[in-house]
C-alpha cells in the first residue's frame, strides 16, 4: 500500500490530496458518483472530532436529537430565501412502495424546515424557551464537482438548532457557537482559524447573518470550516413558531442554526500534511502512538514482542490510543513509512538492544528525520509520550499559523490584491458593496471569505472602488 510514492505537494497539490485520502485508507469513492465511503481509519478520526465537539455542545446546554431524513417538499418552499438557495441541490423522492407519492419528499439538505414545523407544536410559552438542540446526521446536496471530504453529494455533519425568546439571546447563541468551533479548531485540530462574518452574498440561504471560521490550506487556498447562522425570525414566521411572553402577548421566536462537517477532515489533511503523507493532530488522531517491534531471529522476536505487548497495555491504561504493528512479512522500514504516511503522532521503535537497555526510540511525526528521534526509558514511556503529544500539538498549530501569516498580505490597492490571491489571502479594506465584491470575484476568482471579528481599527479606501471603508475583509480563492 505504501510503495508508490505520493506526488509532492509542490508538484500537484490536488493529486497529492486525492491519493493520500485513498492510500491512508480514510475514504474511497462510492459506486454512486459524488458519494464517498468513509473507511474505519477515517471514521475513527471523525468519531474523535465528534467527541471533541459533542462535549463542548453539552457543556453549553445543548441536547442531541434525531429528525427524519425525509422532509415534505412543501416545507422547503415555505421560506423563500431557503428554497432559492437549495432548490438546485435537492434530491427528491417521488415513488415509495412502488406507488407515486401524493407529495414528493426531499432528502434533507439541512433540517431548519422540519425542525421549525415540530417547534410550532412544542413551543407554547416563554417557559418552553430556550430550545437548544443538535443532531449528528448526514445530508444530501446534489453537487456536480466533488472531492472526497471537501465536497460530496452526501456528507456527515452536526447541525445545531436553537429557539429563543429574544433577539439578543439568539445573537449571543450564534456568536457562542462560533467561539466553540474556533476553540475546537485551535485546541483539538491545531488549525489556526479566522472567525468572521460572511458578506450578504456568501451567507446561508434564509439567514440574516452568517459567521464562519476560515482556514488557510497548505496551497494558500481558503476552506470554510464551520458556520453559525443567526436566522432572525425568518423560519419562525414561515413555520408559525410562536410563544406567549410574560405579558401574555404572542411573539415569534428568534432562531439560530450552526454546523461543522466532515470537510474539517479535508482541512486537517491540507493544513498539516507533508510530502510523506498525513500529519494528524494528537488529540483527534485515531492512534496517538504506534509500536513497531524490530527483530531478526525467533529468539529476538519472542523477547521483543513480550515487552511490546506489555507496553501496549501500559500505554492504553495511561489513556494513550495505541496500536501494536505485529504484521508478518513486512519489514520495520516498510512499517515506518506506512505509519508515517498515515500520520500517527509518535512512533515507538523497539528492538533487542532497546529491550536490553529497558528503553525505546521515539520518533515524532511532525519532525521527520533520524536526528529528531529520542530514547526514552520504558518505565517513563507513557509520561514521555504525553509530554510529546502536547509539544506536537503546539508545534503543529504554530507552524500552520506562521504559514498563514507569511501568506496573508495587507493589500493597499487592487493590483496588490490580485497578486496576493494568487498564493494566499489578501487583507483589504472593503466598502461593503455587493457590486465591488462581485467584480473582485469575477476578475480574480477570489471570494470574500469573511470580515474578521478582530479588526485593526481605523478607516481606509475600498480596495476595488476607492470609496471610504471602515472594515477590512479577507479575500482568497477557496475550496
Amino acid at each position: 500500500m505504501a510503495e508508490e510514492k505520493l506526488p509532492t505537494r509542490a508538484q500537484d497539490f490536488s493529486e497529492w490530496y486525492n491519493q493520500l485520502v485513498l492510500k491512508a485508507q480514510l475514504a474511497d469513492y462510492a459506486p454512486v458518483r459524488g458519494c464517498m465511503v468513509v473507511r474505519p481509519y477515517g471514521w475513527a478520526l471523525w468519531e474523535n472530532i465528534q467527541q471533541g465537539l459533542d462535549r463542548r455542545f453539552k457543556a453549553t446546554g445543548h441536547q442531541n436529537v434525531a429528525f427524519p431524513l425525509l422532509i415534505p417538499r412543501s416545507f422547503i418552499d415555505k421560506e423563500k430565501h431557503h428554497v432559492e438557495g437549495f432548490s438546485p441541490e435537492l434530491a427528491v423522492v417521488t415513488i415509495g412502495g412502488g406507488e407515486e407519492l401524493a407529495e414528493p419528499l426531499v432528502i434533507r439538505p439541512t433540517s431548519e424546515t422540519i425542525i421549525g414545523h415540530m417547534w410550532s407544536k412544542w413551543i407554547q410559552s416563554y417557559r418552553d424557551l430556550p430550545v437548544l438542540m443538535n443532531q449528528w446526521n448526514s445530508v444530501v446536496r446534489w453537487e456536480l464537482r466533488t472531492k472526497l471530504f471537501l465536497r460530496t453529494l452526501e456528507f456527515y455533519w452536526q447541525e445545531g438548532h436553537t429557539a429563543h425568546a429574544t433577539q439578543q439571546e439568539a445573537m449571543d447563541e450564534t456568536r457562542q457557537m462560533l467561539d466553540v468551533y474556533t476553540d475546537f479548531a485551535v485546541n483539538d485540530a491545531a488549525i489556526p482559524v479566522i472567525p468572521g462574518k460572511k458578506s450578504d452574498a456568501e451567507k446561508f440561504a434564509g439567514a440574516d447573518i452568517t459567521y464562519s471560521i476560515e482556514a488557510m490550506m497548505g496551497d494558500g487556498k481558503a476552506l470554510q470550516s464551520g458556520t453559525s447562522h443567526y436566522l432572525g425570525q425568518n423560519f419562525a414566521q414561515a413555520f408559525e413558531v410562536k410563544y406567549l411572553d410574560q405579558g401574555g402577548q404572542l411573539q415569534h421566536c428568534w432562531t439560530t442554526s450552526w454546523g461543522l462537517s466532515t470537510r474539517i477532515i479535508g482541512a486537517i489533511i491540507m493544513v498539516h500534511g507533508d510530502d510523506q503523507g498525513l500529519v494528524l493532530p494528537p488529540k483527534i488522531a485515531p492512534y496517538q502512538a504506534v509500536i513497531v517491534p524490530i527483530f531478526k531471529t525467533d529468539e529476538e522476536k519472542a523477547s521483543v514482542l513480550a515487552v511490546a505487548k506489555q507496553l501496549k497495555v501500559e500505554l492504553a491504561k495511561a489513556d494513550i490510543r495505541v496500536a501494536l504493528d505485529e504484521r508478518e512479512g513486512q519489514s520495520p522500514g516498510w512499517k515506518f513509512n506506512e505509519w508515517e504516511m498515515r500520520g500517527v503522532p509518535v512512533r515507538v521503535e523497539l528492538g533487542p538492544k532497546d529491550v536490553a537497555k529497558q528503553a525505546a526510540m521515539l520518533a515524532r511525526r511532525d519532525r521527520p528525520g533520524k536526528e529528531n528521534k529520542i530514547s526514552a526509558p520504558l518505565a517513563e514511556l507513557s509520561a514521555t509520550i504525553h509530554r510529546l503529544l502536547a509539544e506536537i500539538h503546539q508545534s503543529m498549530h504554530d507552524r500552520a499559523l506562521a504559514f498563514r501569516k507569511s501568506n496573508t498580505h495587507d493589500t493597499q490597492d487592487y493590483e496588490e490584491l490580485k497578486r496576493a490571491v494568487e498564493t494566499g489571502f489578501a487583507f483589504a479594506f472593503w466598502c461593503g458593496s455587493a457590486d465591488c465584491e462581485a467584480k473582485i470575484k469575477e476578475e480574480t476568482r477570489a471570494t470574500m471569505r469573511c470580515i474578521p471579528l478582530e479588526q485593526p481599527g481605523g478607516t481606509g479606501k475600498c480596495v476595488y472602488c476607492g470609496q471610504s471603508a471602515n472594515e477590512r475583509a479577507i479575500f482568497g480563492r477557496a475550496y
